[in-house]
């Protein structure tokens, strides 16, 4: 894109944002630079680039073109100064808090979390002596009275792996600048394209690219956006000594799937939103929750903080926990796995699939009980999505 072009549509934004064809050679997609390291044109060009990545490349684990490219798009995305990419999603969230937690801190965490981001607030962060209070992040005065004089950071995720829930986003950013607090907010469900919680006033939001960003199942990533102070601070930090690097394919995979995001996502919210309403009408559907239903207890928070309601749909069969076995095992277009944000409609167990490890009373507590199903709504023919269910749920003796 040309200088003095403003760009106002998200789907403008996702072709055009970050990147420009190749100076060397007019290229219009992103090169794929395969490599580990760069010549320095003196000594002194590599004394500097080796002391700071603002300088230019030195080594792929500190900064990489392609990756360059990914990093600035999302940024331009979300509305924030920079971005930091990863190796997966996981890995972004740990290289963050190991950046800015330190013994004797306290972290404010929301219940409903990703379970690896669950387990690294519950156990290995403890190991090292951070301390850390889940709490149902949708009320805020259990957010404030959980507060500490050693709390730094309220953490969240909204919508919520994988119960859907919702955590109203300027009420946490409220709360963290009385307090002086950090907010940190995975937003993989919501995507720039449904909610951008940097221009609410969020401090750092982190997405697993591997998900709606890439979108096609096909590379993993991940990727923190904040000021460029921070991201500064993190390349030097929890990047350049622990690693967890992205590698240039992988980046370039998931530019090429953010290219295609809107269009995505408007038939995954389209798609899920028909089969909220199928699956809340059947008979052998307990409940279903869906931001985009009125029967959702968050549904007025969603018209306000969303743009959509997103591709995710969770819900429980009448039977418990046996009934959702039968009902996964015997789908035949949708897929069993534990991925989301694919093309494809994919099924999972939260309990005995991405949750195991939490324990029991943790994950009630937070909304996953046994009979739970997470439903990632792909972009294939609504009709075939709901037929499948149906006979699928037909399978079920209640």
């Amino acid at each position: 894109m040309k200088e003095g072009m403003t760009l106002k549509g998200i789907g403008s934004k996702v072709v055009h944002l970050g990147q420009a064809s190749d100076p060397t050679n007019g290229a219009l997609s992103t090169p794929i630079f395969l490599t580990s390291a760069y010549e320095f044109n003196s000594v002194e060009d590599g004394a500097k680039k080796c002391e700071s990545y603002n300088y230019g490349y030195c080594y792929t684990r500190l900064g990489n073109p392609t990756l360059t490219v990914l990093e600035e798009k999302v940024a331009a995305l979300e509305g924030a100064e920079a971005g930091l990419s990863f190796g997966s999603g996981v890995g972004a969230i740990a290289a963050y808090l190991i950046s800015q937690l330190k013994a004797g801190d306290h972290a404010v965490v929301s219940d409903t979390t990703y379970s690896a981001s669950h387990y690294l607030f519950e156990t290995t962060l403890r190991k090292f002596g951070v301390e850390c209070d889940f709490v149902d992040a949708t009320d805020s005065e259990k957010v404030e009275k959980a507060i500490r004089p050693n709390t730094r950071m309220i953490y969240f995720e909204t919508p919520a792996n994988p119960t859907v829930k919702l955590v109203d986003i300027k009420e946490m950013v409220r709360i963290a600048k009385k307090y002086n607090l950090a907010t940190a907010v995975d937003s993989t469900f919501g995507t720039p394209y449904l909610q951008r919680p940097i221009e609410m006033g969020v401090d750092v939001v982190i997405h697993s690219a591997t998900k709606y960003l890439c979108g096609h199942g096909d590379a993993m990533g991940g990727i923190i956006v904040g000021s460029k102070k921070l991201m500064d601070e993190l390349r030097d930090d929890t990047m350049k000594n622990m690693g967890g690097t992205l590698g240039p394919m992988e980046a370039f995979l998931i530019i090429r799937g953010i290219k295609t995001l809107e269009v995505r996502m408007k038939k995954h919210c389209e798609n899920a939103m028909e089969v909220a309403k199928f699956l809340e009408s059947h008979p052998k559907v307990e409940r279903v929750f869906y931001p985009g239903l009125p029967s959702h207890p968050q549904h007025e928070l969603a018209k306000t903080q969303m743009d959509d309601f997103g591709g995710m749909v969770t819900f429980e069969v009448k039977g418990g926990i046996e009934a959702g076995r039968k009902l996964m095992e015997s789908v035949k277009m949708c897929v069993l796995a534990v991925n989301l944000g694919d093309v494809v409609t994919l099924l999972q167990h939260p309990a005995s699939m991405t949750h195991w490890y939490v324990p029991k009373e943790e994950r009630l507590k937070g909304g996953i009980t046994d009979g739970l199903v997470r439903m990632s709504v792909g972009i294939e023919s609504v009709e075939d999505i709901i037929y499948d269910l149906g006979q699928a749920l037909e399978q079920i003796q209640v």
